[in-house]
């Protein structure tokens, strides 16, 4: 499997840490940078670069993954979910890494380089990593409520209990 990395100044410490780790574990590793560090750096720049390849990729049917770090992964997380077709997610634990994948089969995931250890930011990715998604139908459902809205534009079906109930029942 090939794995993205991104990151910030805040990041940069981590994402060393994770190229040689996962390296070591057998993952292809591909750093889209920052390579120095620069307090004024924008994480944009490197966390959609690497975004961008895992929704290339994963277009192509490679398997693809993505890590983005930052000092809290809050706009790391942001700027990865611009890109089309990422699904990237905040993670900041064992259960929200597996949760991730199992339940949202997020293809990029954001951590706090400044809010865990080394050691936990290590093992939420290997978490991450080494899940896979459940497929189960209401999982299933959810994303593709979210695909078509970012494809289409089109918001989901309100479920009858919530028809009439106040301003969510704003029919087209």
């Amino acid at each position: 499997m090939r794995v993205h990395l991104g990151c910030d100044h805040a990041g940069l410490d981590l994402k060393a840490h994770l190229t040689d780790r996962l390296t070591e574990l057998g993952y292809d590793v591909v750093d889209h940078g920052p390579f120095v560090y620069d307090a004024l750096d924008d994480y944009p720049v490197f966390c959609i670069r690497a975004a961008e390849a895992v929704a290339r990729e994963r277009a192509e049917g490679l398997d693809s993954l993505g890590v983005v770090i930052g000092g809290s992964g809050n706009g790391e997380q942001m700027a990865a979910n611009k890109v089309k077709g990422i699904r990237s997610a905040l993670v900041w634990s064992d259960e929200t890494a597996k949760l991730a994948r199992d339940h949202n089969d997020s293809q990029v995931i954001a951590v706090g380089g400044r809010m865990h250890s080394l050691e936990d930011m290590t093992r939420f990715v290997e978490i991450f990593l080494a899940e896979g998604f459940s497929n189960d139908e209401r999982h299933v459902r959810r994303i593709e409520q979210m695909a078509t809205y970012e494809s289409l534009g089109r918001r989901p079906a309100l479920p009858e209990s919530a028809v009439g109930l106040g301003p969510a029942d704003d029919q087209d």
